[in-house]
């Protein structure tokens, strides 16, 4: 199939992920995800090495299934009546009946909206139930809320009800550490095997931070809490198999050193930044064979920023890696069309694969600045922020990530004519992610953005043409006074605060939309979707 096509259905709105009726062909079709082939060149890994990837991605397709029975159920009898090849394929896609990429509406007849708690909550529990709930560890990370026989609420650890899936998955990790000649990669590879059976993974994560040499990479597990749209507390499961690319790798090791001096110059008050970087936080860029799970679900991931534990981030930082043939495949196939339809020509210049690829690895660095708890309660800053924490977290990485590639210019270590080339690609990277919808933490972040840039003149729309065009000096100020506000918000633990930025900042305006159907009407791709697996990368 060359093309996955979007369905426009009549909907029927019904409760909870109950079918009524069986899936019809869609009337409309328009296409939203460009195919890829995820591919890398093998050719410097030895046989074993090879044997290793298959392994890990027959690990990575256990974490696939798993992320379906959070997201929505078994996927097998929904998939099978669905008749239509290409409805089919797009419902696989989006792991479940609900569009990913349109605020999670859903497009097949007979089901109602996505519970914003997926799977991994009662469908029936209210939020003043679980408030009211005394359980120590309900906001746990590995774990489903679920009813006893009593109708009370109750903990599920995922190593239970995953058992026999992680039981698998843990005997392939064990299998491919037995193949591994890094002996640091090789114990990672042991101790995640340890953690899907135990729900602890804070070993394994230091000993990922570890990771030096390796030439092969795996993220596995449950890892984003992006899903859970309730309290953001649960994690989803997702893999990642990575192959390191050595020489983009050493053009990036040198930003590393700076990550403290950032910290300092944060354009906010020192309580608001008083955390010490990690320093073992390193940055390295791979390509990615094979994604499976939340990181297959929807928009693709181009960059990861791991692990998500305060305390290890504490003690080590964090790892960045930059996923450079899929970020390169986003920039050709959205970024590009999305700029010469939107962007004033004498500015098309500088958007420049160079600029995407900088601005998303510092987003990913930004990730590391700031503080970790909050200065009013001490507690972490993702529980203090419940459903707001993964859009505001978001929207704090992009903007720091481009003043931090800013200050970086001004230290000689960035190239200051070349900033232009930031700043454009910036703005047409928000329409890239805009385009995500509103239930993507990442899309939602981008339309704060993209409306308090407009208020404060950061570029300007000609109504005649309806391209954009950069203002690079109000961008400066705007981009410190944003910063300035997602720091304070998270520093404080103001909740109220972030919900109100939300819904003041966090919409399309009508003549937004209209920008984004031109993009649509042009038939420019949303996102990308892959090719991938042991066939594709030629293994047995």
């Amino acid at each position: 199939m060359n093309k996955i096509a979007l369905f426009t259905l009549p909907l029927l709105l019904a409760a909870g992920c109950t079918q009524t009726t069986v899936p019809e062909p869609a009337p409309e079709k328009r296409v939203i995800y460009a195919p890829v082939k995820l591919t890398s060149d093998l050719s410097h890994l030895n046989s074993d090495q090879h044997k290793m990837l298959g392994l890990l991605i027959e690990a990575s397709d256990i974490m696939d299934h798993l992320f379906w029975l959070q997201a929505f159920g078994e996927p097998k009898p929904f998939l099978d009546s669905i008749a239509d090849a290409d409805l089919k394929q797009f419902a696989d896609y989006n792991y479940g009946p609900w569009d990913r990429l349109a605020n999670e509406k859903p497009f097949i007849d007979g089901y109602g909206e996505k519970p914003l708690g997926a799977r991994f909550y009662p469908a029936d529990m209210t939020r003043d139930e679980f408030e009211a709930w005394p359980a120590a560890g309900k906001k746990g990370l590995y774990s489903l809320v679920r009813r006893n026989s009593q109708g009370e609420l109750t903990l599920l650890p995922y190593s239970k009800a995953y058992a026999e899936e992680l039981a698998r998955a843990a005997k392939l990790l064990r299998e491919a550490a037995d193949l591994a000649v890094d002996p640091e990669f090789a114990n990672y590879l042991r101790l995640r095997a340890d953690a899907f059976l135990s729900d602890v993974y804070r070993a394994s994560d230091m000993a990922w931070m570890d990771m030096k040499n390796n030439p092969i990479d795996v993220v596995i597990g449950p890892i984003e809490n992006y899903e859970d749209r309730l309290y953001g507390y649960r994690t989803a499961f997702e893999s990642y198999v990575l192959v390191k690319d050595q020489q983009w790798s050493e053009r990036l090791s040198r930003f590393a050193s700076y990550l403290p001096q950032l910290q300092k110059n944060l354009p906010v008050p020192a309580k608001y930044k008083q955390d010490e970087v990690g320093t073992d936080s390193d940055l390295n860029a791979y390509d990615v064979i094979y994604y499976a799970g939340h990181s297959n679900a929807g928009s693709k991931t181009i960059a990861i920023n791991l692990p998500n534990d305060e305390e290890v981030q504490l003690a080590k930082g964090t790892r960045r890696l930059q996923l450079k043939n899929a970020m390169r495949a986003k920039f050709d196939k959205t970024l590009i069309p999305i700029s010469q339809v939107l962007i004033a020509p004498e500015q098309r210049q500088y958007i420049t694969f160079d600029a995407f690829f900088e601005n998303t690895m510092f987003h990913e660095v930004a990730h590391g600045l700031g503080i970790k708890k909050t200065i009013t309660t001490g507690e972490y800053v993702r529980t203090a922020m419940k459903d707001t924490a993964s859009a505001l977290e978001e929207g704090k990485a992009d903007i720091l990530g481009l003043y931090m590639i800013s200050e970086l210019a001004k230290l000689g270590e960035m190239d200051a004519a070349k900033l232009d080339d930031n700043y454009v690609t910036f703005l047409a990277g928000i329409f890239r992610s805009v385009r995500f919808g509103a239930s993507s933490a990442h899309g939602k972040a981008n339309m704060v953005r993209f409306n308090f840039f407009q208020e404060k003149g950061a570029f300007h729309r000609d109504a005649a043409t309806g391209q954009y065009r950069v203002n690079r000096g109000k961008m400066q100020t705007a981009m410190a006074e944003l910063s300035e506000l997602l720091l304070t918000l998270q520093g404080n633990g103001d909740y109220d605060g972030a919900v109100k930025l939300l819904a003041d900042y966090g919409h399309i305006s009508p003549q937004l939309q209209a920008d984004l159907d031109r993009l649509a009407a042009a038939n420019i791709p949303v996102d990308i979707t892959f090719e991938q697996g042991k066939k594709a990368l030629g293994l047995k």
